[in-house]
């Protein structure tokens, strides 16, 4: 967590940092034999860390110049419709593919994603440990992006 933390400044984002880092680790290791697996797993983590800057600076690009014209800019943040049609879409998308998940996997992704919860405060009102917490939400991250990305 410190070190995703020094990456990206913010120790929620560096929760879901290393929480990805992990799954892409697990992965990995249940395909072949890692020579050294904790500098493989710090690898993913700083990779992880710079595509997310990367990507909120290419995203900070191409909005802002969409949004602002040469010398005025609006005072309006009201999306586009069409904006707001894909992010409807996106929305239940979502949800159908949280309705498809176990209740202990929903409950679990709904405290850590909507209400920004620790892993240690899932699993104490889980009654499971962390460890357990971090895995059932990571299934359930993993179930919801195959299923949106199915849609799509």
């Amino acid at each position: 967590m410190n070190y995703a933390n020094g990456f990206v400044g913010d120790s929620a984002h560096a929760e879901d940092v290393v929480q990805e880092a992990w799954l892409r680790y697990r992965a990995a290791a249940s395909r072949r034999t890692l020579d050294e697996p904790v500098g493989y797993l710090y690898r993913i983590v700083r990779n992880l860390a710079i595509d997310g800057y990367r990507r909120r600076r290419r995203e900070e690009r191409v909005v802002e110049p969409a949004t602002a014209k040469t010398d005025e800019r609006t005072a309006d943040d009201t999306p586009s419709p069409e904006a707001a049609a894909i992010a409807k879409d996106e929305m239940r998308l979502l949800m159908e593919a949280m309705a498809e998940l176990p209740e202990r996997t929903r409950i679990a992704l709904e405290m850590r994603r909507f209400g920004g919860c620790k892993l240690k405060e899932i699993a104490a009102h889980l009654g499971i440990s962390v460890t357990s917490a971090h895995d059932i939400i990571a299934d359930g991250i993993a179930h919801c992006r195959r299923r949106v990305r199915r849609e799509k």
